[in-house]
């Protein structure tokens, strides 16, 4: 007879059966008590809720930030187009062009990089509540 048709190990079966070449495993030296079941939820519920509020603060940081660079990137657009209409000379619409190009090129990258800053800071103070429940590595 195998060592997996013995019968259920100290642990019991999982779903009424044991995987070939199983064998018993201790859970962390103990079996939670209820008491402590339920507090190991309560914190996990309370890490859980702690992240979601830094997720959703940060989520309208961003969606506010992008609003404001769209309204300022079209009125941008558009005092950029009535120079362009009011140019008198192919070399002043040329001018013009090339000053708005410019501008609108600084004004993404400037945008970009303060959204990729937003999103650091997002990833950073939602992982905050769930320092303390994982062990540092390497020590």
């Amino acid at each position: 007879m195998a060592d997996h048709d013995k019968g259920p190990g100290p642990l019991g079966r999982i779903s009424g059966t044991v995987a070939p070449n199983a064998r018993p495993q201790r859970l962390m030296g103990y079996v939670m008590a209820p008491e402590d079941f339920q507090k190991f939820g309560k914190e996990g519920m309370d890490m859980a809720m702690s992240s979601f509020g830094v997720w959703s603060k940060s989520a309208q940081a961003i969606a506010a930030e992008i609003v404001d660079y769209s309204k300022k990137s079209v009125e941008d657009s558009a005092a950029a187009w009535e120079k362009l209409l009011g140019a008198k000379t192919p070399e002043k619409a040329m001018e013009v062009q090339s000053q708005y190009l410019k501008s609108s090129y600084e004004d993404f990258i400037a945008e970009a990089t303060k959204l990729g800053e937003l999103y650091v800071d997002l990833a950073k103070e939602a992982y905050k509540p769930f320092e303390g429940a994982f062990p540092k590595v390497g020590k």
